[in-house]
């Protein structure tokens, strides 16, 4: 079966259906003549960007949203636990083991007045462009981590 029509039919059964897990999709997409291997499945899935998400009935796969910055988003708020810096970086604290995806996050907002981002284990070095935009930089994080 071409790869397209696959994912195209996953797609499809996502907004269909309630589904719970992969062995759930596979046996909708039996039951429509399609058979797929777990292997491939774990792939299309990967591709698509499917998510578990929390439905009315418990956990289920999702497609992501229109934007899925604000999947991230609301993960990262809850991860941060504060911001600080001195005359030329920025600290953001999070939760153990939670830097990489903070960092991450702000690295995919591509704001030009960060130069970059190092993560350890709790602990985000933001350098900014200039020394001078530190405040201006603090408040585009804390805006951009607001659920709004």
């Amino acid at each position: 079966m071409n790869k397209q029509v696959r994912q195209s039919k996953i797609r499809e059964m996502l907004h269909l259906h309630e589904v719970g897990n992969q062995h759930d999709l596979i046996r909708l997409l039996e039951e429509a003549g399609i058979r797929v291997a777990q292997a491939t499945l774990s792939r299309d899935c990967s591709e698509l960007g499917i998510i578990r998400s929390k439905g009315l009935n418990g956990y289920r796969l999702a497609l992501p949203e229109e934007d899925p910055g604000n999947i991230i988003k609301g993960l990262v708020e809850v991860e941060v636990l504060s911001i600080q810096s001195n005359e030329a970086v920025i600290i953001i604290k999070t939760l153990p083991g939670r830097a990489h995806g903070v960092g991450s996050f702000l690295d995919q907002l591509k704001n030009s007045q960060i130069l970059g981002t190092i993560a350890g284990d709790d602990t985000v070095l933001v350098i900014p462009v200039s020394v001078a935009q530190i405040s201006q930089v603090i408040s585009y994080i804390q805006e951009n981590l607001s659920k709004n």
